[in-house]
């Protein structure tokens, strides 16, 4: 079992920044591909990052693309979500999400293991 506790969330202005990081309880984390997921209120989860398991190979949705960084220290057991330049439309709740022998980091079913989320507020 992965526990998997996410932390950094908050409120800030447009044009802000905030770090999320998501701390794993797993022994073999460097296995795990990591991917970060959102939802807005009233919206469906999306997929917004995600790395490989050595951390060589990122991805993005369109949106957050140039903005937000994924990185990983699989010394720590941890993720972690650089976002730059925010925008109100970034609201949402922010899960973090751990996935073992994945081919899609962009699906959601492709992960075994959730956090519990972290909000993040952008003001206008």
């Amino acid at each position: 079992q992965v526990q998997l506790v996410e932390s950094g969330g908050g409120l800030v202005q447009a044009g802000g920044s905030l770090r999320l990081s998501c701390a794993a309880s797993v022994l073999t984390f460097s296995r795990y591909g990591m991917g970060w997921f959102r939802q807005a209120q009233g919206k469906e989860r999306e997929f917004v990052a995600g790395i490989r398991t050595s951390g060589a190979r990122t991805f993005y949705t369109d949106s957050v693309r140039g903005r937000f960084t994924i990185s990983r220290d699989n010394a720590k057991n941890t993720v972690y979500l650089q976002m730059n330049s925010l925008k109100p439309e970034d609201t949402a709740v922010y899960y973090c999400a751990a996935g073992y022998g994945m081919i899609r980091m962009d699906v959601s079913g492709e992960y075994n293991y959730w956090g519990q989320g972290t909000q993040v507020t952008v003001s206008s």
